[in-house]
């Protein structure tokens, strides 16, 4: 059976994005050589929980209880939820377009520190995704916005925990990955751009598709394997079957 890949390309284009006369971001930056202080100790709190769960690990093997075994979990998922929530109360992130080099404190750089630990170590996740309803109570926890009978495969990545809302009986495939933020170079700087992705009720998202931000998928749309859906992009059942019959002649790129 032949395979197509898909790529729907849309970057992000300043007239799509909010105007001048908006409050976008207020320019959150970072810098990198000399971080803000609370830069500096976010960028080391992966760190401090390995050293934490080693240590709460190391207290199971030494003196085994209920209490031992609490603190991995805390250690684990616990603490960084709550730092989390703590951050983004007094942080929150704003959406739209920032610069990553300068002197002020990004709100997103300090979130993704704390969520640093779930992408190095995707099992931390994988194990949630096989308990029925855990991702997705997991997920709200976070600030996300989980629909009912959303089935997560095992192996998917979410850079951003808190910037979902997905709908009612959506499906995902393999190797899934959202992604409601991207990075580019711009002018001696790192423009960062920030959006929630939104996927609506029975949505099929097939393997190995990647969604930026502010991608919009409506209901009751599939989209096939290998789709790449780029920032800011709305899409339907309809202009998905439009991209695969402009592609239906061409040779298949697994092949």
């Amino acid at each position: 059976m032949e395979t197509h890949q898909t790529e729907i390309n849309l970057t992000p284009q300043p007239r799509s994005l909010p105007g001048k006369g908006e409050q976008i971001v207020n320019q959150m930056k970072v810098e990198r050589q000399g971080m803000t202080w609370l830069s500096a100790i976010l960028a080391c709190f992966p760190v401090l929980v390995m050293l934490l769960a080693g240590g709460s690990f190391l207290a199971i093997c030494i003196s085994p209880s209920v209490w031992t075994v609490l603190l991995v979990l805390f250690s684990l998922y616990g603490m960084p939820l709550l730092i989390y929530r703590i951050h983004n109360h007094f942080y929150p992130q704003l959406e739209g377009i920032s610069y990553l080099q300068g002197k002020e404190y990004s709100p997103w750089w300090g979130s993704h520190q704390i969520q640093a630990v779930y992408i190095a170590f995707p099992a931390l996740e994988t194990v949630l995704r096989l308990i029925p309803g855990a991702f997705s109570f997991w997920l709200r926890l976070w600030g996300s916005k989980i629909g009912k009978g959303v089935y997560w495969t095992p192996h998917l990545e979410i850079a951003d925990r808190g910037l979902l809302e997905i709908g009612d009986r959506v499906i995902f495939g393999h190797q899934v990955g959202l992604y409601p933020h991207i990075i580019k170079p711009r002018k001696q700087d790192l423009m960062l751009y920030v959006k929630q992705i939104k996927i609506r009720d029975g949505v099929f998202l097939g393997a190995w598709n990647h969604l930026g931000p502010g991608v919009v998928v409506q209901a009751e749309t599939y989209i096939p394997v290998f789709t790449h859906v780029y920032p800011n992009q709305m899409i339907d059942q309809s202009k998905v079957q439009t991209l695969l019959a402009k592609q239906q002649h061409q040779p298949s790129k697994l092949e």
